[in-house]
């Protein structure tokens, strides 16, 4: 009796523990977003399931409080952001009891575009700090370049990293005040600023950093990055070298933030860019990778 009733004790608590719905290397999520991560997070993704044909990545690409919104809603396993969570979103996860693992994966860098139109493509911190208090209004101000009239500052979207991100660096209390504009996108920044000369637009540098992505070539065609200078007076441009070095003045980490309280898939793909090959993929996209993978290069000596 003893071993009947033991037998069915254990079959009960089998059939009580449901096995997670994915595994590091099958099964589908959502992650969510900002749009200025999409061209790195499309190569990862489709590396990764390149590797495990039954991982099924729902990619949802909105600004970056949206994305946080989603992950603090339970829409999204996962999403990857320009900032860590705040206490109050931290807060809000532990009162769901929900895991959270915040992973930072490489550095990036906004962006600053100008049309070839402009003859001028350098800037300082000091310049870009008048632009947004107010102090600096027009392309004479700025004494740079052959343009005249105002300065048009272009983001992609009202609530993306981008825009969150430039504003705080600057303390910016009220954008109103300032001649922004916004489009829809990072692509819609680059058509913008080709056609208005007097326009600096701000994306994030992957859009335009992979050499060997077609479209990269093409959103280029028509633009110059500009080079930014702070307190050193060199300027530097948000290229892959000057990233890992934080040479570049706009260079920001980007972070993976899961809620999965297991191994799954979510973190079959932080292990991917932390532990494994998709450092490289980083890297290729022009970004910097915060775990550099290691390759290894045996010499040896022939005899002659």
């Amino acid at each position: 009796m003893k071993k009947v009733f033991f037998s069915i004790l254990a079959a009960s608590l089998l059939l009580g523990c449901a096995p997670p719905p994915d595994t590091a290397s099958r099964g589908e999520i959502t992650i969510a977003a900002d749009e200025s991560f999409k061209p790195v997070l499309e190569q990862l993704t489709h590396a990764y399931t390149g590797v495990y044909p039954n991982a099924i990545f729902k990619m949802v690409y909105k600004p970056e409080q949206e994305s946080i919104l989603m992950l603090l809603g339970k829409e999204a396993r996962m999403i990857v952001a320009s900032r860590q969570l705040n206490a109050q979103e931290n807060t809000i996860l532990k009162q769901q009891k929900g895991a959270v693992k915040e992973i930072e994966v490489a550095t990036d860098g906004v962006a600053l575009i100008q049309s070839v139109a402009n003859t001028d493509s350098l800037i300082t911190i000091k310049k870009l700090q008048g632009l947004f208090d107010g102090s600096i209004k027009t392309w004479n101000d700025l004494r740079a370049g052959n343009q005249t009239g105002p300065v048009t500052l272009v983001f992609d979207n009202d609530n993306s990293s981008n825009i969150t991100y430039v504003l705080d660096r600057f303390k910016v209390k009220d954008p109103r005040k300032i001649r922004i504009f916004t489009t829809k996108s990072n692509v819609e920044v680059i058509n913008f600023v080709k056609k208005n000369p007097s326009a600096i637009g701000f994306i994030g540098i992957n859009w335009i950093s992979d050499g060997d992505l077609a479209i990269s070539a093409q959103l280029s065609k028509g633009l110059r990055v500009m080079g930014v200078a702070d307190k050193d007076g060199k300027y530097y441009q948000p290229f892959q070298r000057d990233l890992g070095l934080k040479n570049y003045p706009l260079c920001r980490p980007i972070f993976m933030i899961s809620r999965e309280g297991y191994s799954g898939l979510a973190t079959g793909m932080i292990n991917y860019v932390m532990r494994d090959v998709g450092s490289l993929v980083i890297e290729k996209c022009g970004l910097w990778p915060k775990v550099v993978y290691d390759r290894e290069v045996n010499i040896k000596k022939v005899k002659m």
